[in-house]
Parts: C-alpha cells; structure tokens; sequence
C-alpha cells in the first residue's frame, strides 16, 4: 500500500506552485464526434509538463494530485465542455480511494460538473508495484460512478494481469503499438487479438500517439473508432475542440 496516511488527507496544505492544463480531444472517427478531452497538464503560461512534474515529490504528491482534480474540473466546467472529460491520477498518492476522493467530488458539485462526464485514466509513467491496489482504486471510483481507463495498455503494469483483476470501461493503448502500425504486421495482429478480447469483456477501446494518416487509416481498417493524436489535433491550452475545429481525414488522405 503507497506510503500516505489519512494526515494527509486532513492536513491539505498549500501546494506551493501554479499550474494550468491543455485538453488534446479524442474523437470518434466514424461519427465524427469529440467523444473526450484528456487533461494535460501545463505550466501557467502553457510551459511544458515537465516543468511543473519536476517539482513534484513525495512530500507534496497528494496535494498535486488533489490539485490537478479539482484544477482540471474548475477549467473544463469553464469551458462549457460537455464531452467526457479524463484526468490522469497517481495511484500512488491515494491512500483510501473513498477518502480521497471526496476533493472531486465536491469540486464536481462546486463547477456544476456531472461525475459520469468524469473519465480516471492511469497516468503515464507511475510505477505500480501492486496491481491489485490498482485495481482496488478503479473499482471504487466505477462503484461512484466515474468512467474508468488503463492508460498505456500493454506497457509495464498495465498488462494482462491487471485486466484479469479489474475490467475498466476503457483501455487506451500504449502509443509504440501505434507507432507505423501500418508497416507492421505484427502490431496489427496483436491490436486485432486485444480488440476481439476487449470486445468480449465489454470495453471500449482507444488508440492514442495516432500522428500519421497512414496509422489512421489502418486503425480504421482494423475497426477502430476512437483514436486520439497530433494528426488530428495538438493539446489546447485552456481550450476545448469542437467539431469543426477537426481537420477530419478523408478516404484520398489529408
């Protein structure tokens, strides 16, 4: 169990730093639909992730988890985004997921924002050491009524194992499984095996790092309908995508 304690909970102090967020959509390919914005994290004035990551650490990671929640909530709400809206958390900075989950949802409640337009996705590159903690995280979180995703599927933790434990509502898969899909076929197999084994367990699927149109077209071939990436559209600072904002591809390429 990651090293916190219900102090930290209660104690809630000051972060120390700013921080804003960019949203990157996901779209629905076959309707044409922003389907979701994923939360990325920003400095203020839209400075790169690293630059706030690197000031996080072990003394303060609760409260920049607990932040970026609530930071990501305030802005979305802002917006008026009405498509799902997915925020990366650290599964290592939650100590009891139905204590520390109280911050979102008065945050929901505070910006007006429904909790079922919520998506916890796994954030990249957090070590999970016990999956089964993992697990134990998501299925709170669904039995509240978020929307659930593995992030980075089929790299490090977030395997077989876990999905043998835990069922999320949506896997996204590891972006060097996308990389040139089109020239391998060995990723497209391996796609096509975890779209028919998702399917069965009732999963949504989504492709994410999709930067060409030649990926595209193949994933679309594969029947992948939800994909996200700079061949569609960059992260937005402190703004949402809208339909007509899309560039979307066409069957002669874009």
């Amino acid at each position: 169990m990651p090293p916190l304690s219900c102090s930290q909970c209660r104690d809630n102090e000051p972060l120390g730093f700013q921080f804003s967020y960019a949203f990157q959509p996901i779209l629905n390919v076959a309707n044409r639909e922003v389907f979701a914005h994923e939360a990325l994290v920003r400095g203020e004035r839209g400075e790169s992730a690293y630059s706030v990551l690197a000031r996080v650490n072990d003394e303060n990671r609760y409260q920049f988890d607990q932040s970026c929640r609530v930071k990501a909530i305030q802005i979305a709400s802002q917006l008026g985004m009405d498509s799902k809206l997915s925020i990366n958390f650290l599964p290592n900075a939650i100590y009891k997921p139905e204590l520390c989950i109280r911050t979102t949802l008065e945050a929901a409640k505070t910006f007006d924002f429904p909790i079922d337009q919520i998506i916890f996705e796994t954030v990249e590159g957090e070590e999970v050491e016990d999956g089964k903690w993992l697990a134990e995280i998501l299925r709170e979180y669904k039995r509240i009524g978020f929307t659930t995703a593995i992030d980075d599927f089929g790299a490090g933790f977030a395997g077989l194992n876990l999905l043998a434990d835990y069922q999320p509502d949506i896997i996204k898969l590891d972006m060097d499984l996308i990389r040139n899909v089109h020239e391998s076929r060995p990723r497209q197999a391996i796609i096509k095996g975890v779209e028919r084994m998702v399917e069965e367990l009732g999963i949504v699927m989504i492709a994410e790092g999709v930067e060409t149109y030649e990926e595209y077209r193949c994933l679309s071939d594969l029947g992948i309908s939800l994909m996200q990436g700079y061949y569609f559209s960059k992260p937005l600072f402190e703004a949402k995508a809208s339909e007509a904002d899309i560039p979307w591809p066409d069957c002669a390429g874009s």
